[in-house]
Formats: C-alpha cells, structure tokens, sequence
C-alpha cells in the first residue's frame, strides 16, 4: 500500500511498510530518537504524509510505491540464475537486500563487476531488449599478448560457432599488452570469452565496469550502492521510460548482507 494511495500513514507503520523492521522495532527506534520526520526527531504517534521525508540514522527511505535500482559489485564466484541448484553463493542472498529484487543483465560465475539490480520489470524489460543496443563496458585480460589482427577481427564481429550467430561490431582499445577495453551492445551467453576463444585466446578475467550510464566507480566486491537522482532518471531516459520523483540522494555503499 504506497502513500500514493493514502493520506496519511502512522510513523512506525511506514518504517515497517519500508522493510526497516517490524513496527514494534520501529516504536524503539523512534523512541532512541534515530528518526528524524522533515528533518526533525521524530516523535511516537507522529505520521507520515505524501512529500515528507523520512530518515533513519541519517539514510533517507524510499516510499513503499517506488521501484529500486542497485548498481553491485558482483564477486566471482557468486551466481546469478537462482536455478543453479549447485550454486553455493546466489546474488540475491549475498545482496541481502530488504526488497526482492532482479538482475538485468547477468555475469557469469567467473567473470566480476557491475551487476545491475532492481524490482522494475520495466526497466528489466528496456535494458534486455537486445535491439535497443545499450553500452555495456569490460576489462578483460587474456593469458598472451595480443595481436592487432586479432582485435580487429573481434571489432567487424565474430561468428560464434556454439551459438550460430556472428556478434555485433564492438569497440576495442588495448590498455595493456594483455589487457583490453571493450563496449558491446549485445549480451549473448559468455560472449566475451567465445570470442576471445574463436581468437585463439583465453580469458583469464573479466570484469564490467559499467552499464548504460551506470559506472562501478569505487565499489568493492561485494558491495553496492542504490542509484538515485539524477543518475537514475537518465538510466530511465537512457531505456525509453518515464521515472516520476527518482527518490532521494544517495544512500551510499553498503556491504552485501549487512
């Protein structure tokens, strides 16, 4: 039940509808004077209105109706599909995240980096449609140097026997005798790797540092941020969809599971 459909809601009720805790908890918490209401401590029985601001040790609330959007920092070796009935490290767990939330965009076991995360099926939908050719950016070092005919052949596109398909032109610049810079608009199964391979070459990392407008920037593994503000509302852009009030600024980097 969203404020949007609501005049007003009591405090402890909205902290528990939020996902901080139980509306018990949320008495104790206003109680230890750590929630503010419009930037004032909040007061037991206060309740919350459409347009006012809630906060929590100085973090702001997203509203119950709002969609999230978390940029992680996948690890290697956590695993995406939740499918994998042999995976011991699933995204969604490490993530620990109070709201259910699904990539867009995978990474494979063994490969690291940007994994973008949300509840909006819209955007979900926008950011995998293959057609509408979103960035998405790697580093990727392979076990020799490479050779200029190599990279070239990979920025024309590849045909990729396994699949039967030839991969999208790319962009390639060399950042190191065995490293490389990549930008696909494509996201077919372990491409990176496949077309590297077809090159006679072996992948020994992989990692996105940035999808769409989304960058990694200063994120460990396993660490993630929420993306708010004006990033969030060019990402939607960006996808071809409106976003009304994009939330508030940045909660900042948290650990997954904390």
């Amino acid at each position: 039940m969203g404020l949007r459909r609501m005049e007003t809601i009591r405090l402890n009720k909205y902290l528990a509808a939020c996902g901080v805790c139980s509306r018990r908890d949320a008495d104790k918490l206003i109680e230890a004077g750590v929630v503010s209401l419009n930037g004032e401590k909040a007061r037991a029985g206060m309740k919350v209105t459409p347009g006012d601001m809630v906060e929590v040790r100085g973090k702001c609330l997203q509203k119950p109706d709002e969609k999230v959007v978390l940029a992680y920092y996948k690890p290697v070796g956590v695993v995406c599909s939740e499918r994998d009935a042999h995976a011991g490290r699933l995204v969604t767990k490490e993530i620990g995240y109070h709201k259910r939330v699904t990539y867009a965009g995978r990474l494979d076991k063994d490969s690291e980096g940007l994994l973008l995360l949300t509840d909006d099926g819209d955007l979900i939908d926008a950011m995998m449609r293959g057609k509408n050719g979103h960035e998405k950016e790697y580093i990727v070092k392979a076990d020799r140097k490479w050779e200029d005919a190599a990279l070239e052949r990979m920025r024309g596109g590849v045909y990729l026997e396994e699949l039967g398909q030839t991969t999208r032109p790319c962009e390639i610049e060399r950042i190191g005798e065995k490293t490389l810079r990549m930008v696909l608009t494509q996201g077919l199964n372990r491409q990176i790797r496949r077309m590297c391979e077809a090159q006679g070459y072996r992948v020994t990392s992989l990692k996105r540092t940035r999808v769409i407008n989304i960058h990694l920037e200063k994120l460990k593994p396993g660490e993630y941020r929420e993306v708010t503000g004006k990033e969030r509302e060019e990402l939607y852009r960006l996808c071809g969809l409106s976003v009304g009030r994009s939330g508030q600024e940045n909660g900042g980097v948290r650990n997954g599971g904390k």
